[in-house]
């Protein structure tokens, strides 16, 4: 295979949450392989990620909405179609995590959290699937699932929930949309250092815990999601369908 398999020059991109953390990195991985990348926030302001996009010789734009509301959803592809002409590759990464137990756990974060880390991913992934339908041409979508799409977790029951509903619906659109030429596959970050996280980085036990089980010995930077990414946005995984990647520094290994 040629390493121009890796390359995207032409392709249009839609990453969900990367103004920072884990979405940036993607963004500014896929634009380094020559994608236009249409980059989302919650915020009015994209931070530097549009201007980074633009300093490799890509085009970049931002739009801000929250997920949690459907015509959002909608919006954001039809401004990327309307500023790029078409949409081939969506990265849903944006997420929201709520800590607390079980039995404590409001009723309220649990239907934020769903909303915004599963429903909206099944939305995008509707909506991206039929223009790309329309466009007739091959298509890329993936999911950022998570270690806990696998494990429970502690003190975070609707993320876990969430997340494992991440992967089945990267399976099942797979299963429908693979002989339509669109890929949906997912990469599983294990312990990353992003603002998700921040609360257990800050906990020294708990830290030390985590780190303990990493056979590689460190969290997870976001730029360790790039040749992944990469990988699983170009053509190089053409028959790559329904598959979880985890880059997890080992963690599910021990």
């Amino acid at each position: 295979m040629s390493l121009s398999a890796f390359q995207l020059n032409g392709k249009n991109a839609l990453v969900t949450g990367s103004h920072r953390g884990l979405g940036a990195s993607i963004a500014l991985a896929l634009a380094e392989a020559g994608a236009n990348v249409a980059c989302h926030g919650l915020g009015s302001q994209p931070g530097t990620i549009c201007a980074d996009i633009q300093a490799l010789g890509g085009r970049s734009a931002y739009f801000s909405g929250d997920l949690a509301e459907s015509q959002v959803c909608s919006a954001l592809i039809e401004k990327t179609v309307s500023e790029f002409g078409s949409l081939d590759i969506l990265v849903n990464n944006a997420g929201i995590i709520r800590r607390s137990p079980a039995v404590e756990h409001a009723f309220e974060d649990w239907n934020q959290v769903i909303s915004i880390d599963l429903t909206a991913v099944f939305r995008l992934s509707q909506l991206a699937a039929r223009q790309m339908f329309k466009q007739a041409s091959p298509g890329k979508i993936l999911n950022i699932a998570s270690v806990l799409s696998f494990q429970g977790g502690i003190l975070v029951p609707s993320y876990a929930a969430a997340k494992g509903g991440v992967v089945q619906l990267t399976r099942a659109f797979a299963n429908e949309w693979a002989a339509k030429g669109i890929n949906v596959n997912a990469i599983a970050p294990g312990y990353m250092v992003t603002d998700n996280t921040a609360a257990l980085r800050d906990d020294q036990l708990r830290s030390r815990q985590i780190l303990d089980r990493i056979p590689a010995g460190r969290w997870g930077e976001p730029p360790d999601l790039a040749g992944a990414a990469i990988f699983l946005c170009s053509a190089a995984s053409d028959y790559v369908h329904g598959h979880v990647l985890v880059v997890d520094g080992g963690w599910l290994a021990r």
